[in-house]
């Protein structure tokens, strides 16, 4: 057979061929729709109910009393006496610094307050004496001034001569001098006897700084509470300088410090009508749980920081056994409110995209619709949904990522969380 003979018979074999593809093509593309069923979709129903509004703050743990316990004095750590993380009471001794020279400077002021004593003894034993000469030296004036006006009219009288009026007259003004020069050691005397107060005042006054320096050398708790870890181990020189040797804490209640924004605590305490110091706080810690013990609000701080633009509240948790310690963090949550007629949806139906809500609503039909909507508050694992939908509304809470705006679905409904 030639080649030309073959090509005509192979030429209506090849479009028999071809036909038969686009055939079944066709029958393929006509039967697509058809060939699969409506996707599976869990849908929750909105619903519409009266819901607490609360809030949640960042907080930090402290205790309600923090002493730092620092020397007062320089010197080396001679002995820790307490159990670290144990509790400690009032008064109850951490530390002591070497005494010894501490003591002796109480011996040194204690031996200057006897020699100023002593001092004041001399200075009272002249005054005496000043005093017994002052009143010798009067006496001698008034014994010589009666011999001047016995003998001023004899020697007129020529009864003596004037020789011995004379005399008389010089002892007289001897006699006055020895007065004024007694007077003169008397207040002398007097005046050794305050420069010897002043004296003792002072040794005293050392005697007391040398005890007090002393006593600084036990350093003691100022309150019952937690110590902390020694900051200082025994045989480390300590000063007024250094930083605390450790820090003795009251726990039992423990506060809680959190920040509001100026909005929000001018809203809670005008717009709103709620006084911050009622509202019953939860603590939720670091673990997600929630602490078993309701807190109270304690005080807020006195301004708002012009930083931050917040406002710093402290609320306080009993915290017996002292469970929560400081420095842990945790979240405040109150109850600030209660929405009205809130449309509540799971989180999770919920689409954001470019800043846009959007929830999948399955109408009557078992049409798939896409609607904008605008979310509130949350409510655990719900949403508020402000504006977009209606109560009885049902929403693919699962399964949205299957299906388009006009797509049919079968619903199957779910509970919302948090029902059986």
């Amino acid at each position: 057979m030639t080649i030309q003979k073959q090509r005509l018979v192979l030429l209506p074999a090849l479009a028999g061929f071809a036909l038969l593809l686009l055939t079944i093509g066709c029958s393929a593309t006509a039967k697509a729709p058809g060939g699969f069923p409506p996707p599976a979709v869990d849908v929750v129903t909105v619903e519409q109910k009266d819901i607490p509004i609360s809030r949640e703050w960042i907080g930090t743990l402290d205790g309600y009393v923090n002493a730092p316990i620092k020397a007062q004095v320089t010197g080396y750590l001679l002995k820790q006496n307490y159990t670290e993380g144990s509790f400690v009471k009032k008064d109850q001794l951490l530390f002591e610094i070497d005494p010894r020279p501490f003591k002796a400077a109480v011996d040194q002021a204690e031996g200057q307050l006897a020699q100023a004593n002593g001092t004041r003894a001399q200075a009272t034993a002249q005054l005496v004496q000043a005093r017994a000469q002052l009143g010798n030296s009067e006496a001698n004036q008034r014994r010589t001034q009666l011999d001047v006006e016995r003998y001023t009219p004899l020697a007129k009288a020529q009864a003596v001569t004037q020789q011995d009026l004379d005399n008389a007259t010089q002892n007289n003004l001897a006699a006055v001098e020895q007065v004024k020069a007694s007077q003169a050691a008397v207040e002398t005397a007097k005046a050794a006897i305050e420069a010897a107060d002043a004296g003792v005042q002072a040794a005293k006054a050392a005697v007391e700084t040398a005890k007090y320096n002393l006593g600084f050398t036990r350093l003691i708790s100022p309150i019952d509470g937690i110590a902390g870890v020694a900051a200082s181990q025994v045989g480390t020189l300590v000063s007024t300088a250094s930083a605390a040797v450790t820090t003795v804490s009251t726990l039992d209640p423990i506060r809680a410090n959190f920040t509001v924004s100026e909005q929000e605590y001018l809203s809670f305490t005008r717009q709103s009508g709620i006084e911050v110091s009622k509202l019953p706080l939860d603590l939720i810690l670091s673990d997600g749980s929630t602490y078993a013990r309701k807190g109270k609000f304690f005080f807020a701080d006195r301004e708002v920081s012009q930083n931050t633009g917040s406002i710093q509240l402290t609320a306080l948790f009993p915290n017996p056994g002292n469970i929560l310690r400081p420095g842990q963090y945790g979240k405040v949550r109150a109850v600030v409110g209660v929405k009205q007629g809130a449309l509540l949806v799971p989180q999770r139906a919920v689409t954001e995209l470019q800043g846009t809500f959007q929830v999948a609503v399955v109408d009557a039909q078992n049409k798939v619709s896409i609607a904008t909507v605008k979310p509130g508050d949350r409510i655990g694992t719900l949403w508020v949904i402000d504006d977009g939908l209606h109560p009885g509304d049902r929403v693919i809470a699962e399964g949205v990522q299957k299906v388009g705006p006009g797509s049919t679905v079968v619903p199957q409904h779910v509970p919302q969380p948090g029902k059986n």
